[in-house]
């Protein structure tokens, strides 16, 4: 009996440690989760407002009658997409995002495949000075870049945005895609190579597939900083109302609005809603992504 008696406590002690562990780990998430996420559920719910609520009384103040659907309304989101311009330069910033994750994504994953299992002359100086790019500044660029840009007459184009979109983000791209795409077995090449399959048939069929949780990590990674970025726009876009994008309205609507939370607010979850849902349409690519290539075997 008192075998039993010992042993169950020896078991007890420890199981009982590592689920107050658990939980506290979960707790400490927890409250981190909440604090990270309380400003957006703030702005988020303060989009919903009128001003003269907003000026009355703090947002978390809703939950007192949170039915109380008077208390709502889509007026701002009506507004700031019309009168105050979000709705053209929403559709600008994807006419300047989309192509600016594609075209340094294409390039990067071509050029790491060819990096990785392609020998030709110069690779090893050629990949050291892309991956030398990195610690360039970008401010560094900017002048010399604009200049070329007057001359070439690229200035003010979504060309021009997109080509320096491009220019900065593939070194970086091709960096991790590298760190990927080497780790593939190498039985697979050997395999197609016996087939008889050219490079571009073994990159289309075999290393796309297998590189998805890579390039859709860094296609989330392109996207959130392309549709934030607001310096690189106003350098080479500019601000014209043909050609301005949400990051560049909405620092305008700052300056124009003043005291008009209630406009600012819808104008800043307009120009969050998209990062958010290409976040979580991907995320199930996201760690594997990162993860991936950083373990070798």
């Amino acid at each position: 009996m008192n075998i039993h008696k010992v042993s169950w406590q020896h078991n007890f002690g420890p199981n009982m440690r590592n689920m107050l562990n658990r939980a506290s780990l979960r707790l400490v998430i927890l409250v981190i989760c909440f604090v990270w996420t309380l400003p957006t559920a703030g702005l988020l719910i303060s989009s919903f407002r009128s001003g003269n609520n907003i000026n009355k009384s703090g947002w978390w103040t809703v939950f007192g009658s949170l039915f109380n659907f008077t208390q709502w309304t889509l007026e701002n989101y009506y507004q700031v997409l019309t009168t105050e311009g979000m709705g053209a330069a929403f559709l600008n910033s994807l006419v300047v995002t989309v192509p600016s994750v594609i075209i340094p994504l294409t390039m990067a994953t071509f050029a790491a495949y060819a990096f990785a299992w392609m020998d030709f002359k110069g690779r090893d100086f050629l990949f050291v000075v892309i991956v030398g790019l990195l610690v360039v500044p970008l401010q560094m660029t900017l002048v010399p870049m604009l200049r070329l840009y007057v001359k070439l007459d690229l200035s003010g184009s979504f060309l021009g945005i997109w080509l320096a979109h491009a220019g900065f983000g593939i070194p970086l791209s091709v960096y991790l895609l590298y760190g990927y795409i080497s780790q593939l077995p190498g039985d697979l090449f050997e395999s197609a190579a016996i087939d008889g399959a050219t490079h571009f048939e073994v990159f289309t069929r075999l290393v796309i597939p297998l590189s998805v949780p890579a390039i859709a990590s860094l296609a989330i990674f392109q996207f959130i900083w392309v549709w934030n970025d607001l310096l690189v726009a106003l350098v080479f876009l500019g601000t014209g109302d043909d050609v301005i994008i949400v990051t560049s309205q909405l620092s305008e609507l700052v300056g124009s609005l003043g005291q008009k939370w209630h406009l600012l607010t819808a104008g800043g979850f307009v120009s969050m809603a998209i990062p958010l849902i290409v976040f979580f349409s991907l995320q199930r690519y996201f760690v594997r992504g990162l993860l991936a290539g950083s373990v070798k075997g």
